[in-house]
């Protein structure tokens, strides 16, 4: 079960968020209703839905869900729910800047419409829930047409974690460029990473690849290297969470270590992103929040305990890739090439 385009995991139907629950893929395919902004928080939180882009379109539709929720009768009243519930969803992960986008732009609509009748700014702010997951979509769309271009003929790529349709609105960036090349007849192959410790790479990039017709093997992590020294790979590309005025980017933990590969190997590596990813406000990555996740994670696989309950962890979600690794940054308005400028 998805949304209502090829693939979505997230999307508004009957006056509830709907999320395809991405913890369970890839053995169950779940559709998760949400219709309070506390839940929407939680299933940002617990990786229900994930990656930057999905979830700020998440947290757009958990602002509209919370105006719903406000019993409010002034304006200010409704102000100050909603600011409760915008604070509450921007405190469930530190990295990805796209939620703090999103509920930036919700809250510019809220203010907008303090002269409106109150009945009418629920629906204002589920309209532009809605825009904003209908341009991520697009957004993708038009990226994957960019990126393509970069992707040689009977291409390798070799890519990480997932930044696919499941990471979106729909069409996915990183994969959207290589489901966008792959519809040109271009791709022979994909190497998808497992990318532990969450194993998004194995449990949803792969899922997605089945699911397209996509050619593709999975590979641990540490197979990366080895491949690229063998010549198996011609380019690299992977989402980003967070991109610095600077280029610097933070993605999935274990993309640093494959740029410094792919530079060693001669290996293009590249980043597919939405604009809305680019925080101007950050000079360099040194200033890029990195969440820290439970332990536990490492400690296991999925269910199985692999490692022993008393071993302290180190469990960062993201890592930094220095701009002067990054060959091209591929977004809706066009192919960034060093040194990073996002006029």
């Amino acid at each position: 079960m998805t949304g209502p385009d090829s693939l979505s995991p997230v999307w508004w139907a009957d006056g509830r968020l709907m999320l395809l629950d991405q913890t369970l893929l890839p053995t169950q395919e779940v559709v998760r209703a949400h219709e309070r902004w506390e839940d929407v928080a939680d299933a940002i939180r617990t990786l229900v839905v994930r990656g930057a882009p999905a979830i700020g379109v998440a947290a757009a539709f958990g602002v509209a869900l919370a105006a719903g929720q406000s019993r409010a009768t002034t304006f200010d009243g409704l102000l100050a729910d909603l600011e409760t519930a915008i604070k509450g969803l921007a405190a469930t992960r530190p990295t990805a800047v796209n939620l703090f986008w999103a509920l930036d732009r919700m809250k510019r609509v809220l203010l907008d419409a303090r002269d409106l009748p109150l009945d009418r700014v629920g629906p204002r702010l589920l309209a532009e829930a809605q825009a904003i997951r209908d341009a991520d979509i697009a957004a993708n769309r038009a990226m994957g047409a960019h990126g393509a271009g970069l992707v040689p003929a009977n291409a390798r790529i070799l890519t990480h974690c997932n930044a696919g349709a499941l990471a979106t609105a729909g069409y996915g960036t990183a994969l959207g460029v290589i489901r966008a090349a792959h519809a040109q007849g271009k791709v022979a192959l994909v190497w998808v990473d497992e990318t532990r410790p969450v194993m998004q790479g194995s449990r949803l990039t792969a899922w997605e690849c089945v699911r397209e017709g996509i050619p593709h093997r999975l590979i641990s992590d540490v197979a990366a290297a080895s491949l690229m020294a063998r010549g198996q790979v011609d380019l690299v590309v992977t989402g980003a969470d967070r991109i610095a005025a600077n280029g610097d980017t933070a993605n999935k933990i274990g993309t640093y270590s494959l740029a410094v590969l792919a530079r060693h190997h001669g290996v293009p590596f590249y980043v597919a992103a939405p604009f809305s990813t680019i925080d101007p406000a950050l000079p360099s990555g040194a200033g890029i929040p990195i969440e820290e996740r439970d332990g536990a994670e490492v400690r296991r696989v999925g269910a199985t305990q692999t490692a022993p309950s008393e071993s302290p962890v180190y469990n960062p979600a993201f890592d930094v890739t220095p701009a002067d690794l990054i060959a091209a940054i591929v977004t809706e308005r066009g192919v960034f090439r060093p040194p990073y400028r996002f006029g």
